[in-house]
């Protein structure tokens, strides 16, 4: 049991003058690169690791965490903008951003995001400090981490749209698409049609920009007919009020944040989940409790708060089982583990008594590196709107070129370009002939966490459901999954 001084010790540490530097170079840092279509936190982390080397054991885990904070928030910016994702967590909050951003009110967007974020990264940390312990004894096995997985796609159905049948469709063609690559069971190659590239299986930065961002960008460039225009469209006379958020927008959306937050902070506390999947997670919930379900996709502020609050407190919640057992829960959980292991600190059930100084001004800094995020962002948000005063010609082209450089930088290889071009033509034929791509890239997304899953559940049960009693948790999010599927097909009848 850690004592009184050992916190206040931790705490101190963290409110230097440096490590506040370095935690505000860590978030610019951040904001920057995901506001970067195809770049991304996560690609700075691994560059920025082998630096932190020379410096102390805390400030090099306060950058990291600068860096992967301010890029949640960074990737929202293209995705509110021009549609254009900067992380593949965004993708989401485009569904309501960019819709809002075309109607004129591009930093009510923005800022909404920004305050979601923040709220929900807050909301995590506070978990991670007082109940990391109680939550980390709660880890799932295969059995129950299939089951979530299978209830995550129930839920996600209601993203689909009009057609379940079609969802579905996409849904299967995202798990196909996963299984590229080794088989996680015997490490045998399939559909690599002797690309050894794809050994690892198809890359998910091209993939998810490919359908997502550069789909997008070709249907915009194509659709550009005579003079130049703005990407977004702001009005010369625009009422103050759109260019904010006010307190009671924002405590209008407390519900939404609050149960953005638990979804981010449960599924950031189970390896492998991602905040990708609680981003639409959060989405669909927020879209199902609502009176007015028929308003998301058009501009709604409660579809950017879900899914900004959601992928944000994946963050805080990630280092529970980082912290406990030495699991990642995340790729940036993985380079953080990375960085300690370089400082000569072994991650796992030992760290607090042996680290807890360092562990406390760790939680420190987190929350310090929230309202640095908080305070950046406002101060970038005006500079970042202006980007859409450029005509069309200018602004999609040179997103087209930084989706192509990023890509090419975080796959090494111009395999990962030339996926991004053909999942782009995917995602075009697919928005035109009425399936879902975002179902498509979350089912991608989970996929071989899905695999292995099952494959692992099939050996631990010998292949018998009545094992299943065994587990009641798996039992329970089975049920959840069944029943939610069927009361969404029940009310698309009716819709």
């Amino acid at each position: 049991m850690l004592d009184l001084d050992t916190v206040l010790a931790g705490l101190g540490d963290a409110l230097t003058l440096v490590n506040l530097l370095y935690v505000v170079a860590g978030v610019a840092v951040g904001q920057f690169v995901g506001a970067v279509p195809g770049i991304g936190p996560v690609m700075a982390m691994a560059i920025a690791v082998p630096f932190t080397f020379v410096m102390s054991p805390l400030a090099a885990i306060s950058f990291l965490m600068g860096v992967n904070k301010g890029g949640l928030f960074g990737g929202a910016v293209p995705a509110v903008l021009i549609n254009t994702p900067g992380t593949p967590d965004a993708a989401a909050t485009a569904l309501d951003g960019f819709p809002l951003a075309q109607r004129g009110k591009p930093l009510k967007a923005t800022k909404m995001a920004l305050y979601a974020s923040v709220t929900g990264d807050t909301f995590s940390d506070i978990v991670l400090i007082t109940v990391s312990a109680p939550l980390a004894a709660l880890y799932m096995g295969p059995v129950e981490v299939f089951c979530l997985i299978l209830f995550a796609f129930s839920v996600i159905a209601g993203l689909v749209g009009e057609s379940m049948t079609r969802g579905l469709a996409a849904a299967a063609f995202g798990l196909l698409c996963a299984t590229v690559g080794l088989d996680p069971e015997h490490g045998t190659p399939r559909l690599i049609f002797g690309q050894f590239a794809l050994y690892d299986g198809l890359p998910l930065a091209p993939v998810a920009i490919g359908t997502l961002a550069v789909a997008e960008i070709l249907r915009r460039l194509a659709a550009m007919r005579g003079a130049a225009r703005p990407a977004v469209a702001i009005p010369d006379a625009q009422d103050p009020a759109d260019a904010r958020v006010s307190w009671a927008e924002y405590w209008g959306c407390r519900t939404t944040m609050l149960r953005g937050a638990v979804i981010g902070t449960v599924l950031g506390a189970m390896p492998g989940i991602g905040s990708t999947a609680a981003a639409f997670m959060s989405y669909a919930s927020a879209r199902q409790a609502s009176s007015e379900p028929e308003s998301f996709g058009k501009g709604n502020l409660h579809g950017i708060a879900a899914t900004e609050s959601a992928n944000s407190a994946v963050v805080g919640a990630n280092l529970i089982p980082l912290l406990s057992l030495g699991i990642p829960g995340s790729i940036g959980a993985a380079l953080v583990i990375s960085a300690l292991m370089i400082q000569g600190i072994q991650p796992g059930p030992l760290l607090f008594e042996s680290q807890g100084r360092l562990i406390y001004g760790l939680f420190g800094a987190m929350l310090m590196a929230n309202f640095v995020n908080l305070w950046m962002g406002q101060l970038g948000l005006r500079l970042w709107a202006r980007v859409v005063a450029a005509p069309e010609s200018v602004v999609f082209p040179a997103a087209l070129l930084l989706c192509t450089v990023g890509v090419y930088m975080s796959t090494g290889d111009l395999i990962g370009v030339w996926v991004m071009l053909v999942f782009a033509g995917i995602g075009l034929a697919m928005t035109a002939t009425g399936y879902s791509v975002v179902v498509f890239v979350i089912a991608f997304f989970l996929g071989p966490r899905f695999e292995l899953s099952l494959s692992q559940s099939l050996a631990i049960t010998g292949g018998d459901p009545a094992r299943l009693m065994e587990h009641p948790v798996a039992l329970a999010l089975l049920v959840l999954a069944v029943g939610s599927a069927w009361w969404m097909g029940v009310r698309q009848r009716r819709g």
